[in-house]
Formats: structure tokens, C-alpha cells, sequence
């Protein structure tokens, strides 16, 4: 999952987020069942469709975070071109393509809150035995929360490397955007902690 919740209302807003994880679920598996090019090509056109019924302003925000995945697919199609195995390459780029982007249609219609409360109502059996699920609970959350801040980070970095050299970025941005990335997670750990951590409630 890439991106936060989306501006634009549609109808999938108001669906149950039980329901949108659990349709998620099975696509998924199912995807990785189908080994036939051809129905993954339009399983992945059936999502760019899905993407395109909201109109141009949904359709164009949902394109703009699935922009993070093409370091990946360039790797793994120069390797599968290298390797010679291109309907392999061409089923897995399909593959990755459709069920990111499939994961991405529900975070952008989906609140946060309501995905966590899915999350919390799955774990009640760990919870009965015991076990402490809120460091779970919000690691999903902040994981959805933070990667689109990491990417925007990375793309501020990008920028500013243009702006003071001709050269591409590529990799003198890693250090930099590693270190960012490490005093951003500084940060929210003493967030977590001056908030308690991951103790539970007693009183719930």
C-alpha cells in the first residue's frame, strides 16, 4: 500500500473497509495463481479501468504514487531482457503492477482508522491469549503514514541535487536520504515514547 486517502470522494469511500481488505486479499492470491499473460494483461487494464472511473483527478493522483515503483521495474526488466525470459518478466512486472496498485485503490479509499480497526478486530484472538497487538496495530499505520512522506523526501533530495549539479542524482542521494530517513524515525520514537510507546490502556 502507497498512498494516503484520496481528495476525490467516489463510491468506494463509503463501502465497509472489511470488505475492500478482504476483496484485496483474494485478488491477490488470485494473481499469483494466474500464470496466463494474457489474463494478466487484463487484469492490470481492469485495474488502470478501475483507476479511470473516478475521473482524471483520482486517476492522475493514483499514477502519481505508483511512480515509486519503476527503480523496481526497471531492475527486474533489465534482468528478465539480460536473461532472456520475457513473457516471465512481462507476467511479473503485470503482476507487481496490478496487485500494488489494487493495494493502493483501497488505501486511497479507505481511512486509516477504519483499515486499523479491521486490524484490531483480526488480532482479538492474540489479544485473549494475551499478547500486546498495538505495536503491530500501529506499525501497519505508520507505515502507510510515513511512506508517502519518504518519498516526497526522496523527491525534495532529487530536486535539489538538480538544482546545484547538471548530473543526474542517482546514488549521491542515498546517504543523504538514508540519514534523513534515520532522524525522522528518531523523531517518532521519542514521539512514541513521551506518548507512553506501545503500552496498553489499562483502563480499556
Amino acid at each position: 500500500m502507497i498512498s494516503l486517502t484520496s481528495p476525490v470522494r467516489t463510491r468506494a469511500h463509503g463501502w465497509p473497509a472489511g470488505i475492500k481488505l478482504a476483496a484485496l486479499a483474494v485478488a491477490t492470491f488470485a494473481l499469483f495463481l494466474i500464470h496466463d499473460l494474457w489474463i494478466m494483461a487484463a487484469a492490470f487494464a481492469a485495474s488502470l479501468g478501475l483507476y479511470a472511473l473516478p475521473g482524471w483527478r483520482f486517476f492522475r493522483a493514483g499514477m502519481e504514487r505508483l511512480k515509486v515503483l519503476w527503480p523496481f521495474l526497471a531492475i527486474l526488466g533489465v534482468w528478465h531482457v539480460v536473461t532472456a525470459t520475457y513473457d516471465e518478466g512481462a507476467e511479473i512486472l503485470l503482476r507487481l503492477l496490478t496487485t500494488v496498485g489494487l493495494a493502493n485503490l483501497v488505501t486511497m479509499t479507505t481511512a486509516l482508522s477504519d483499515m486499523i480497526a479491521v486490524i484490531r478486530w483480526l488480532a482479538t484472538p492474540l489479544r485473549r491469549v494475551g499478547l500486546n497487538t498495538r505495536a503491530m496495530e500501529l506499525a501497519i499505520a505508520l507505515v502507510i503514514r510515513i511512506l508517502p512522506t519518504l518519498i516526497d523526501n526522496g523527491q525534495r533530495l532529487s530536486d535539489a541535487c538538480r538544482a546545484r549539479s547538471p548530473r543526474r542524482p542517482g546514488w549521491r542521494v542515498v546517504v543523504p536520504f538514508t540519514l534523513l530517513a534515520l532522524d525522522d524515525a528518531e523523531h517518532l520514537a521519542d514521539a512514541l515514547r513521551a506518548r507512553g510507546g506501545f503500552l496498553e490502556n489499562k483502563e480499556t
